[in-house]
């Protein structure tokens, strides 16, 4: 595990790929302070693009030791509103979604509202296959991850 404790202030870059929905997959992220960048990546053989999306996220808050203040970029709305818009209304219910049915991919969302109840997060959405640097660099990784299995 990279440690990081005496580093405060963060920029996530995060994407996730799978090789049909389901099939193989990949996660990967970017996660960059003044003092250094560190990518990380990795793969299942069996998932979904909406776990690999939300395991990018999971896997680089879980390397943060410390509260940090992290500032997300993701071209995943489905990240971005569960963290943002959904998550609150979900715990309130009892991970139970607006129709009244278990929330998808609950394990992963309880696991990131832990995390996001240590870490003040900030998240931006970003078009993906746009040209966005680190987007492209986490799907390349993320891609290159599925492609394995």
């Amino acid at each position: 595990m990279y440690t990081m404790t005496n580093l405060q202030s963060f920029t996530l870059f995060t994407d996730g790929a799978c090789l049909g929905n389901p099939g193989p997959g990949g996660w990967a992220y970017i996660l960059r302070n003044e003092e250094s960048e560190v990518e990380c990546s990795g793969g299942e053989s069996d998932t979904t693009n909406q776990r690999m999306e939300l395991t990018a996220v999971l896997r680089a808050l879980e390397v943060l030791e410390e509260p940090c203040q992290v500032t997300i970029y993701s071209d995943s709305q489905y990240v971005i509103k569960g963290l943002t818009e959904w998550m609150d209304g979900w715990v309130t219910r009892g991970w139970r979604n607006a129709s009244k049915k278990p929330v998808a991919n609950q394990d992963l969302w309880k696991l990131l509202a832990k995390l996001r109840e240590k870490h003040t997060l900030t998240t931006h959405w970003v078009k993906g296959h746009s040209g966005h640097c680190e987007n492209e660099r986490c799907d390349e990784m993320a891609s290159n991850e599925a492609a394995k299995y």
